[in-house]
């Protein structure tokens, strides 16, 4: 770890993951201690202006949080349990992603709570629009009536509710940015994005053809990873602005998948020299839920306000970005 002037420590949980380690890339340009956290060692980010320690724990160990934790300033949760290599989905009964999900979040409120009595330290959780259930309007600004369907989101919704819970009784001062459809790749990257865009890019690349549950007018409002990473280090600045309640993230467009999946087809086929893939609808799975089949667009207006952050990296640039990283190095790719 480099010495450099001190700062306000802040702790990175799941450091090495998708969100954690942009977010750990994006903070480390800034004057900040930071203490990334998670279960393999992360990368120190080139040229960071930030002191880094890098700590490896299994966070679900007793103890481990509070002593992640300890004396942090501000706190950034972006830890989540995935069920596979490309999915979200987990099933009702799988108590690891309970642990993960839920437990961590309880571990940390009890972590803070214990500690002595100073400055409550800031947490950021890393939410996702969809706890708020299938849409019933077309844009999301986050004064929905929460009604998660899937147990992802259950769950996701519990622990966000422990740590709101947490801010009212003064442990901690805290705040859930709430992530949509988040993608993408940047120079820096150090985590692979196990997404859908990722997932279809990897399939038109193998020259297999993209598919769809539905018939292609369904919306999501995409995020690239980078523009989201850039929103928790707004937030981390703005914590006092922010506690309380939960934020939405997004771009404010709802893209229609199948024009998506069509772009990346056809940006697959740059790189392969053959025609571009098929886009096809196909009957959903029996683990479809109802929200696969609802637009979601996102109002983040309330968030730009409170911190100035908004979006900047373009769908097509970022779709280009994503695709050509998959070129180089995703597996299942030719060569």
């Amino acid at each position: 770890m480099t010495t450099r002037p001190a700062g306000p420590l802040v702790a990175v949980l799941g450091a090495s993951g998708f969100i954690g380690s942009a977010v750990l890339r994006e903070l480390a340009r800034g004057p900040w201690r930071i203490r990334a956290v998670s279960r393999r060692p992360a990368a120190v980010p080139a040229g960071a202006r930030a002191a880094v320690e890098v700590r490896t724990a299994d966070l679900t160990a007793p103890g481990a949080t509070a002593e992640a934790v300890r004396d942090a300033d501000v706190v950034i949760h972006a830890v989540a349990h995935i069920a596979g290599d490309t999915t979200w989905r987990i099933g009702e009964d799988d108590t690891a992603a309970e642990r993960v999900n839920v437990g961590l979040v309880r571990d940390l409120v009890d972590a803070l709570a214990a500690r002595p009595r100073r400055e409550p330290a800031a947490v950021l959780f890393a939410g996702a629009v969809s706890q708020a259930g299938p849409p019933d309007q077309d844009v999301l600004d986050g004064t929905e009536t929460d009604r998660p369907a899937g147990a992802y989101d259950i769950q996701k919704l519990r622990a966000e509710r422990l740590l709101l819970a947490a801010d009212a009784d003064g442990v901690l001062r805290g705040a859930s940015l709430r992530l949509p459809t988040v993608f993408g790749h940047d120079p820096g990257s150090t985590a692979r994005d196990k997404g859908v865009v990722s997932l279809m890019a990897r399939r038109a690349l193998a020259g297999e053809p993209i598919t769809m549950w539905h018939d292609g007018t369904v919306r999501r409002d995409l995020l690239h990873v980078t523009d989201a990473a850039r929103a928790f280090a707004a937030a981390a600045r703005h914590t006092g602005a922010l506690s309380g309640r939960h934020w939405l993230l997004g771009t404010g467009r709802g893209e229609p998948l199948g024009a998506v999946f069509r772009q990346v087809a056809a940006l697959a086929a740059e790189h392969t020299g053959r025609p571009p893939v098929p886009v096809v609808s196909v009957e959903p799975p029996a683990h479809a839920e109802p929200g696969d089949f609802r637009g979601v667009t996102v109002d983040a207006s309330a968030f730009r306000a409170a911190t100035g952050w908004r979006p900047r990296v373009p769908l097509a640039e970022g779709l280009r970005g994503a695709v050509a990283h998959c070129a180089a190095v995703c597996e299942g790719s030719p060569p």
